[in-house]
């Protein structure tokens, strides 16, 4: 009989492995080279998730945390503070540098939603509540920072943000010096100096 201990180390195993197949490959992994990856029988993947659609869900929801962390829009920070103008630009230093990475394909909840095609799909939900957290840091920022109009501000931050990440993603943009410079741009005009 498998104990507590028994089910978390599987679970964490599976989600282990799901993050970074479908990161990597994509969310058309079957379930059969997930378990093989996670060194976990089928049968154990079902008795701790209904699908495999239940398993990139939890994987996503798993990676939301410490991706807000990474990119500095966390409370959690242990750094000083920044006024609100350097933590947005922060956000797209963040993204240039990971880009860089030769293991880079763009951002995870992004690449689910547009692989996915399905905003009801449970991984969909979770990465648009993912994605909806973006924006709404940067609203928050861009109001701290006397933006015109955060609201509208958020957006175009997140248009930029997402459209590099897909484009770097892809391998088709290099993004140093290109989004973050961006993005002061659109904070100049918004009228954040």
């Amino acid at each position: 009989m498998a104990t507590s201990t028994d089910r978390t180390s599987t679970r964490d195993r599976l989600l282990d492995a799901a993050t970074e197949l479908f990161y990597r490959d994509g969310v058309s992994i079957g379930v059969e080279a997930l378990c093989r990856a996670a060194g976990v029988s089928k049968r154990s993947m079902y008795q701790l998730f209904a699908s495999k659609d239940e398993v990139l869900a939890a994987s996503l929801e798993r990676r939301a945390p410490e991706y807000g962390r990474r990119l500095g829009l966390s409370g959690e920070e242990s750094r000083p503070p920044r006024p609100p103008r350097e933590r947005i630009l922060y956000v797209f230093e963040q993204l240039e540098a990971a880009s860089a990475q030769d293991d880079y394909r763009g951002c995870p909840f992004l690449s689910a939603l547009v692989e996915l095609k399905d905003p009801g799909h449970p991984a969909s939900v979770v990465a648009l509540r993912a994605k909806g957290a973006l924006i709404e840091a940067f609203r928050a920022e861009a109001e701290r920072g006397g933006a015109q109009d955060p609201g509208l501000l958020a957006r175009q931050l997140a248009l930029v943000f997402d459209g590099a990440s897909a484009r770097a993603g892809a391998g088709a943009e290099t993004l140093q010096g290109l989004t973050t410079t961006t993005a002061a741009t659109l904070l100049d005009a918004a009228g954040m100096h």
